[in-house]
């Protein structure tokens, strides 16, 4: 899955092109994403991604066929260009959460179609860590992917596997009208209005009102507890306000 914002100069990597590519050890890709407020998670992620952020559904598309798409992130920051979750600068910077999203997890490397019914793994060409000269081989000297290249296109795989999944869900909550859109509002100790919109999250009176064979759908799908966990990550919102205000202060102290 290409992610526009986290992936900048996505490109299929070619055993001919890049034979000679090397992945520093001194690179640090959490600097990449330093702006991002939100990062798109799986359905298998849910559960231990509910325990530290806000999970939102946002808006997508259409598909091929007119359907509405959804895609599910996890909230970093109360607004645009802000990551809470991030601490120190450059080379030093650190993830301050105890769980990390699996495309943070899978950067440099990605999955992509580069044709009606072919994937690729892909490469950020933009990543500084990069070289020609240090760090560890993407394919060796016969030109054979390394343990490092096998390692990262095994787990690329996985997680796009669970992106298709996740996509083919959104599109049945949507067809069951289980989402709708949504506002938080809260005032911060100053006195200051905070409002965050735009996003989808779940109907709970369209949910009480399923028919028997709907809610014994999704029970047996899970997706009943896909929507259960994100119902709980919402308690995550007052966490943030409590996190931004926390290095607000720590900032104006400094």
């Amino acid at each position: 899955m290409i992610n526009p914002e986290l992936h900048t100069q996505p490109i299929a990597l070619d055993r001919v092109g890049h034979r000679t590519l090397k992945l520093s050890e001194r690179a640090n890709s959490l600097t990449r994403v330093k702006q991002l407020n939100s990062m798109f998670v799986t359905l298998a992620e849910f559960g231990d991604a509910a325990k530290e952020f806000p999970i939102f559904f946002l808006r997508a598309g259409k598909d091929e066929k007119g359907n509405e798409l959804v895609a599910p992130v996890a909230v970093f920051g109360l607004k645009q260009g802000q990551n809470l979750f991030l601490a120190g600068e450059g080379a030093d910077t650190r993830w301050t959460a105890r769980y990390t999203p699996a495309l943070m997890r899978a950067y440099p490397f990605t999955m992509a179609r580069v044709s009606e019914d072919q994937m690729a793994v892909c490469i950020d060409q933009s990543f500084d860590g990069w070289s020609q000269t240090e760090g560890r081989a993407l394919f060796d000297e016969q030109g054979e992917p390394t343990e490092l290249l096998n390692n990262a296109r095994d787990f690329v795989e996985r997680v796009e596997a669970e992106v298709e999944r996740t996509r083919f869900a959104g599109q049945r909550l949507m067809e069951l009208k289980l989402l709708q859109e949504k506002r938080f509002d809260a005032t911060l100790p100053d006195g200051s209005p905070l409002r965050v919109d735009g996003f989808l999250a779940l109907d709970e009176e369209r949910f009480n009102k399923l028919s028997d064979a709907e809610a014994l759908e999704l029970h047996r799908s899970g997706l009943a507890g896909v929507l259960h966990a994100h119902l709980i990550s919402m308690a995550n919102m007052t966490a943030l306000i409590e996190r931004q205000l926390t290095q607000t202060q720590g900032g104006a102290t400094a």
